[in-house]
């Protein structure tokens, strides 16, 4: 057990790749259809034991604002209700933002997630990854993709998870992300839930380049008429050459794939939040 050092831990983000709104629930949620697959784009999550054992944990954050009390963050939550089973020690924490707020990544999810497997592994806590799994659902319902952090198909609220053979390994993706903010209300404002018109599981076995015909995020019939700047962002990646192009989750997050480097994708968004990179697995 490690317990003198610093644990570096460095969470991924996601994006949907579709999102069919399948139905609505009797408890007022939706039943959905997405595939999650992990994007190499990471904040930076570190802690150590504390030397004051006055209080149970700080937290310092940087990078990205983090709005909020400390006691909401999820890492926090994670920490805290882990503690109580196991009487963890009490941490410095830690937590810089790479990955936008409020973007359709999941970052703050995978922050919990790690934030979980980081003490099961640092303090050897002995929960298995469908534990881990099954506890993280409980923290929001894209948590425990991050436990696994492999491509998956997801139905449910998006907490039934089933591993797919899906790889973009070699792929390169842009992820633009605006100063815009949509609402879980907004998104589903204008969702009429139905079946997909072609399933999502057969649509993403075909080529990438399929895609475009195929595989649809249904948020974005609600949400591009009142930011018709996501919509242009979307073609103008289709423009610049991508193979496929959508929104991830409800928003705000435009990504494009790409059989080609993308440099220029930097001065195209030049007002916006982007992020470059070649998938490697």
């Amino acid at each position: 057990m490690q317990t003198d050092k610093r644990t570096l831990l460095l969470p991924p983000c996601k994006i949907n790749i579709g999102l069919n709104v399948v139905a609505r629930r009797a408890d007022g949620y939706h039943d959905l259809e997405t595939v999650f697959y992990p994007v190499p784009l990471r904040d930076n999550l570190e802690f150590k034991i504390s030397d004051d054992d006055t209080a149970p944990y700080t937290l310092a954050t940087g990078g990205v604002p983090v709005a909020g009390d400390a006691s909401d963050n999820l890492v926090v939550k994670v920490y805290m209700s882990l503690k109580k089973e196991f009487d963890l020690p009490p941490l410095d924490i830690y937590l810089y933002k790479h990955i936008p707020m409020g973007a359709g990544l999941g970052g703050g999810s995978s922050d919990a997630a790690i934030m979980m497997t980081g003490l099961n592994e640092t303090f050897e806590l002995g929960m298995s990854e469908a534990e881990m799994e099954q506890r993280m659902a409980s923290f929001g319902a894209d948590c425990a993709f991050f436990v696994k952090c492999r491509p998956a198909y997801a139905t449910g609220i998006g907490d039934r998870l089933q591993p797919i053979s899906l790889s973009l390994k070699g792929k390169h993706i842009v992820l633009v992300k605006p100063d815009v903010f949509v609402s879980t209300k907004e998104a589903y404002a204008q969702v009429v839930p139905k079946p997909a018109d072609y399933p999502l599981i057969d649509a993403i076995a075909q080529p990438v380049t399929e895609w475009r015909r195929l595989v649809v995020n249904d948020f974005e019939a609600s949400v591009f008429p009142n930011h018709p700047e996501l919509a242009a962002i979307k073609q103008t990646l289709y423009d610049m050459g991508a193979q496929y192009a959508a929104m991830s989750g409800s928003g705000s997050t435009i990504f494009g794939l790409f059989d080609r480097p993308v440099p220029e994708a930097a001065e195209v968004f030049d007002k916006h939040f982007v992020f470059v990179k070649q998938f490697v697995k």
